[in-house]
């Protein structure tokens, strides 16, 4: 278990769970929250025992969104009346390094999970929408906040969130800054089940995580890998791309595994060779 600043990390082979930990503020994501998921992400996708991340909440939600007062003296340039070329060209590189925080999760060549429980709101759908797949309890509420503050969101959900829920499901939740429950958060299909409780979704977000981790994690990791790259891309594009990636791991020896446990009757054991 290693505790930063924002993230607490706990490692239980195959499964790697990051909570955002800090429930006093209700996970309100300060300087710590965007920086820290580089190295994090960088270490679970290296760390051969890890074959999925788990991300949740600790406290009372996931994350009530971005931390205003902890941030603008980080970004001095929001505050900063006189708004020249230069100004703005300062501030350019803050909002890419912002970016990477979130796009961390998503370049993570192992599977993540969000397991979202209580309020899921701005930066914390952000998060959300950069996870492979999105689970949540009964009381998760989702919101795209960032028309009713003022500004555009900026750091991805509205590159990402049209791959999940369609383009007019993303503009609606962009245009209103409309909060939704888990049950319409289900019937646009940005979560793919809802549990009765917070206990339950823990429970079913590990179980889940382990049945991704019985498979080849070569053949996970390249499917996401896959799936990274054809976003945006026709289907020639995509075709090429995988064409190069199975010719690249094939055969592995998860494969040569694959077939000598089907030979003997028995579970394969995957060591993502």
């Amino acid at each position: 278990m290693t505790t930063d600043l924002f993230y607490l990390v706990e490692k239980k082979p195959p499964v790697a769970w990051v909570f955002l930990n800090r429930p006093e503020k209700k996970n309100a994501m300060g300087p710590a929250a965007w920086s820290e998921p580089v190295e994090i992400f960088a270490e679970l996708d290296q760390d051969p025992e890890i074959r999925v991340v788990i991300i949740a909440g600790k406290g009372s939600c996931f994350s009530a969104g971005i931390d205003l007062f902890s941030m603008v003296p980080k970004l001095p340039e929001l505050m900063d009346k006189n708004q020249t070329g230069a100004t703005k060209w300062k501030f350019l590189p803050k909002i890419k390094q912002l970016q990477e925080g979130i796009s961390a999760i998503e370049r993570c060549r192992k599977p993540v999970i969000a397991a979202i429980h209580g309020h899921c709101v701005g930066a914390g759908l952000d998060m959300a929408s950069a996870c492979d797949i999105r689970i949540c309890a009964e009381d998760a509420l989702f919101c795209l906040k960032e028309a009713a503050v003022g500004f555009v969101a900026d750091v991805g959900v509205l590159q990402r969130l049209p791959h999940i829920v369609g383009q007019g499901n993303t503009r609606e939740l962009a245009f209103t800054a409309r909060m939704i429950n888990a049950a319409k958060a289900k019937e646009i299909q940005l979560v793919s089940d809802v549990y009765p409780d917070l206990a339950t979704l823990l429970e079913k977000a590990g179980e889940l995580a382990l049945e991704i981790a019985d498979n080849s994690p070569l053949a996970v990791q390249a499917s996401k890998d896959v799936l990274n790259y054809c976003l945006g891309k026709s289907i020639d594009d995509g075709l090429k791309y995988v064409a190069s990636i199975s010719a690249n791991i094939i055969p592995s020896g998860d494969l040569l595994e694959a077939i000598n446990a089907f030979n003997e009757k028995r579970k394969p054991n995957f060591t993502g060779s």
